[in-house]
């Protein structure tokens, strides 16, 4: 028997939540939480989010990685992670 944990496809924002917290809540990088529902500001309580499906394993970016080295290319970090930024201490998905 196989055992997998299920994640809801949606998320209802609570008081004072923010971006950063319900991403960590759902081991999502905040730049694909904010991309993916197209955030141009900060969320609101009431606000029904979309959560995009997670394929990969979430890891903190150290000095002198590149997008190559931890995603095979740029596109496909683009593509994983919902921005072309990478900086140090940014949690992504590989």
């Amino acid at each position: 028997m196989k055992l997998s944990l299920c994640t809801p496809a949606l998320y209802r924002v609570k008081r004072g939540q923010t971006v950063c917290e319900i991403a960590r809540a759902f081991s999502l990088p905040p730049a694909l939480l904010s991309s993916h529902n197209r955030l141009t500001e900060e969320v609101r309580e009431g606000q029904l989010l979309s959560l995009p499906p997670r394929e990969g394993h979430l890891y903190t970016v150290c000095g002198g990685e590149s997008k190559t080295l931890l995603c095979g290319s740029e596109e496909g970090f683009g593509r994983k992670n919902g921005t072309a930024r990478l900086y140090v201490g940014q949690t992504v998905i590989l």
